[in-house]
């Protein structure tokens, strides 16, 4: 675990978290290897215990302290299908409360080997509705009323912009068969199955409870504004905040609510040659464009998720420290590469980086 004092902004160290090491920058330290051509070895190293031993001992298995945040990244992927990063998907957890932010390929999965019961998720907020960042939905929900699996007490939610719904009943419709036999076996609390959707418009605090607000802001995610809704997140508890872009080219809005927050979660596309994927790159925040977002917005703590980097085979990504050397262009202040698992604790006096 490396902490990151709370220092002003022209003492800031550069921190960068690589493949189970955390490596502290001068000139640049970071693995070779592109984000999404990582090995099996690298995905298995990435907690202490899995599930099939019974017990994890990742940092989001235990509630954070008092007047603390802890976030763990559940998936920093991108639609590739990768075995080192899975879907798009981050774990906030303050005051009791565990929330999701969107549920890629993978999140259920992530989730166990972190530790956190299915049956907790106090809610989970999707940024939009790219089938990457949902397509973990349904196992969340159906994996958590199963009693063995998550034993969840009531619904549900699922919260978001207009469309939420849309998806939530399709679910609860795709697998009605499953619910009905389930109830019908005593398996399962009917109870448990409903899920409950929570729309909403505009830029606004759409869940405050127990003194943790959420506020969503809307951001755009292709140059013409087409695809609506586009959102993110920011999450605010005890004068300790983080901050979630979702999909986005850069915006405003990211430097409106990022502006001084604890950890600023951006996503970021970058590829060899960017003119093999014109209107992907195009869709997204690029690290020049990142690291300026980053040096307007001064966070405690940068971090990179959503990485998008390449196809294997198809279309070569880049080495991370290309990555970083792309955003220090721009940007001196503290950056972490995400993987997959990596948890930061917010503290009144530092943000604590680790991956288990």
């Amino acid at each position: 675990m490396k902490p990151v004092p709370r220092t002003s902004a022209g003492t800031r160290g550069a921190i960068v978290a690589l493949a189970g090491a955390l490596c502290v920058l001068s000139a640049g330290c970071a693995s070779s290897q592109p984000a999404d051509e990582g090995t099996p070895e690298a995905s298995a190293s990435g907690v202490a215990a899995t599930a099939d031993e019974g017990h994890s001992q990742h940092p989001a298995s235990t509630p954070p302290s008092a007047n603390e945040m802890r976030v763990t990244l559940l998936g920093t992927g991108s639609p590739v299908p990768s075995i080192t990063r899975f879907g798009m998907s981050t774990l906030v957890q303050a005051n009791g409360l565990n929330l999701v932010f969107d549920a890629g390929r993978g999140a259920t999965t992530r989730l166990t080997q972190a530790g956190v019961p299915l049956g907790q998720i106090d809610g989970v907020f999707l940024t939009h509705f790219h089938s990457d960042h949902v397509n973990g939905l349904a196992d969340m929900w159906l994996s958590g009323y199963i009693p063995a699996l998550g034993g969840r007490e009531g619904a549900f939610d699922i919260y978001g912009p207009a469309g939420v719904k849309n998806i939530g009943d399709g679910l609860v419709q795709t697998f009605r068969n499953d619910i009905d036999v389930r109830v019908a076996d005593a398996d399962v609390d009917p109870a448990t199955t409903p899920i409950v959707s929570h729309e909403f418009e505009g830029d606004r605090v759409i869940f405050d409870r127990d003194g943790v607000a959420v506020t969503m802001f809307t951001v755009q995610h292709d140059p013409k504004n087409a695809i609506k809704p586009a959102v993110g997140y920011r999450v605010d508890y005890a004068g300790k905040s983080v901050l979630i872009s979702g999909d986005t080219v850069p915006v405003d809005n990211v430097i409106r609510y990022g502006t001084g927050v604890d950890v600023l979660i951006h996503e970021v596309a970058d590829f060899q040659d960017p003119s093999a994927l014109p209107n992907v790159y195009a869709h997204h925040t690029n690290p020049r464009q990142a690291g300026e977002i980053f040096a307007k917005t001064r966070p405690e703590m940068a971090v990179y998720s959503h990485i998008v980097n390449g196809i294997p085979g198809r279309v070569p990504g880049i080495p991370d420290e290309t990555l970083i050397e792309r955003t220090r262009e721009s940007y001196d202040g503290p950056l972490t590469v995400g993987q997959d698992l990596m948890s930061f604790q917010i503290t009144d006096n530092e943000v604590q980086v680790s991956q288990t």
